[in-house]
């Protein structure tokens, strides 16, 4: 059997540009954030993708060894339409609309992301602290910078200096690739924004007009804090000044992380993150997805089907699935055919596992099969290989489905388990189970209970014996409606998934 630990895990940096080999900064020890999300309306698939990416690396980071803590921050204020440093508060802006409390609205959709990350089966974060929870960290924060010259005050609002960040040896732009002639030809000065000494600084504490929801007293005035502040400074209080992992979205890359990283470098003279991970975009037929173009849908109306672009509902763990069998770095498209594929692929997983949990070794004379235990082993060891390769799923997906193989012809009988030896075929059983369960976080979805199954099964056998072939017909009916199918031999009989 495959030893788990200390694998050779290589992540794709943003920062490097290259695949690096993960050396965490104190072993077993891993420090992980990510960005969460922005809590003014239902969460996205575009936020699902992200999470449910960063959902694989803590599963697998666990699974190989490592004490991980994983924070994952929800935005409850601060996060500007069109993530400037100008407009509303995107959760005062729908407060508004919806004439609520503003935090009635982060508890809507904070409840609303709970649920359907349990849907998808997300494991909750280590914590998961807030941007208003920790005020007192960002004035204090602002301060600091204000004191080491790396921020100014104007008119009630405070602001970084990019010039003096660059100018003390650091790069703003590193990250995303940016170079800062190009940003300044991009970028011109807006009505509000003449306060700023350069049009690249961006905005730590915000003076708040008096129609502004969402306000706290600060040294420089009443006002809130800039978006960006948040993840610094709770990255820093609950994983240290330096830690191991960062993770977002691509889109969160300039200017959101770049922001990050000087502040940061800026309080501490020390680089914050060692590995930066994002996660790739959705398309939707190819293009895309975007309210504008009506080819978004929410979670919601993929499990109802109730979207003028799909053909039918999509179970959660058929989404998950699907999502899987793209590497987290790659393009995702939806379409209909893929997901009807993924339903498919899905079920005959979900169905592998079933039947991994009910099959028990039987010490048979018969001879040994080294070529299907070497194969069995090249798969257990393939899967690992593709997960310590930037966690590429695809590829470990299809070490399964040769796992999947062998199970199946053990269930039909085709394939005796003592010619594959005990300690091969309880390998092949358990990292079945465990790849699909803990580290692909799967798990098997019923449309109906085991004991209605088993029920019909029992008044199957029982037509059969008595040769009732109209009841037989029925029962069979019955299971192909629930998308089940009845698979008969001489030696077994159990229902499967219909592929």
């Amino acid at each position: 059997m495959t030893d788990k630990t200390y694998q050779p895990l290589k992540i794709f940096n943003t920062l490097t540009r290259k695949k690096d080999l993960f050396v965490p900064l104190a072993a077993p020890y891993v420090g992980m954030y990510v960005c969460g999300p922005t809590v003014y309306n239902n969460v996205h698939l575009g936020n699902i993708r992200t999470f449910l990416s960063f959902d694989i690396l803590y599963r697998y980071l666990t699974h190989i060894g490592y004490k991980v803590r994983y924070v994952r921050n929800i935005t409850d204020v601060g996060h500007l339409v069109g993530d400037g440093d100008e407009g509303e508060d995107k959760i005062g802006k729908m407060a508004k609309l919806q004439q609520l409390e503003p935090m009635e609205i982060v508890q809507r959709y904070t409840n609303d992301f709970h649920d359907v990350s349990a849907e998808f089966n997300l494991r909750p974060p280590s914590i998961e602290p807030t941007a208003t929870g920790h005020l007192i960290e960002q004035i204090e924060a602002v301060t600091a910078l204000i004191e080491k010259g790396a921020a100014y005050e104007s008119n009630g609002s405070v602001y970084f200096d990019i010039a003096k960040y660059n100018d003390a040896g650091n790069e703003y732009g590193k990250l995303s690739g940016r170079i800062i002639e190009d940003l300044l030809n991009e970028t011109r000065d807006l009505d509000g924004q003449s306060e700023k000494r350069n049009p690249l600084d961006f905005a730590l504490w915000k003076k708040a007009s008096p129609e502004h929801i969402m306000q706290w007293d600060s040294p420089w005035g009443m006002g809130f804090p800039g978006w960006h502040l948040e993840c610094t400074c709770m990255s820093a209080k609950y994983l240290g000044k330096q830690f191991d992992i960062h993770g977002g979205g691509m889109d969160l890359k300039f200017p959101h992380h770049e922001c990050e990283i000087a502040q940061a470098r800026a309080l501490t003279n020390i680089e914050p993150v060692r590995y930066w991970m994002h996660t790739n975009m959705l398309t939707v037929n190819g293009q895309k997805m975007s309210k504008s173009l009506n080819n978004s849908f929410l979670p919601s109306q993929l499990f109802s089907g109730d979207h003028e672009l799909l053909d039918q509902a999509y179970s959660p763990m058929t989404v998950r699935f699907f999502m899987l069998q793209s590497q987290y770095r790659s393009t995702l498209d939806f379409s209909n055919d893929a997901l009807k594929a993924a339903q498919k692929g899905y079920k005959r997983l979900a169905n592998g596992m079933r039947l991994a949990k009910m099959l028990k070794y039987s010490d048979e004379e018969v001879a040994r099969d080294d070529k299907k235990i070497e194969d069995i082993e090249k798969s257990v060891q393939g899967f690992y290989d593709a997960m310590n390769d930037d966690l590429n799923t695809s590829v470990a997906i299809a070490n399964l489905f040769n796992m999947l193989k062998y199970i199946n012809m053990l269930n039909m009988n085709q394939v005796k388990s003592a010619a594959l030896g005990e300690a091969t075929f309880t390998s092949l059983l358990e990292n079945f189970i465990v790849f699909i369960e803990n580290v692909l976080g799967l798990k098997e979805e019923l449309s109906e209970g085991h004991a209605v199954l088993d029920g019909m099964l029992n008044l199957y056998r029982e037509y059969k014996a008595v040769q009732n072939y109209e009841k037989v017909d029925e029962i069979r009916t019955y299971f192909k409606l629930q998308g089940l199918a009845i698979r008969d031999s001489k030696l077994r009989v159990d229902w499967a998934y219909e592929e």
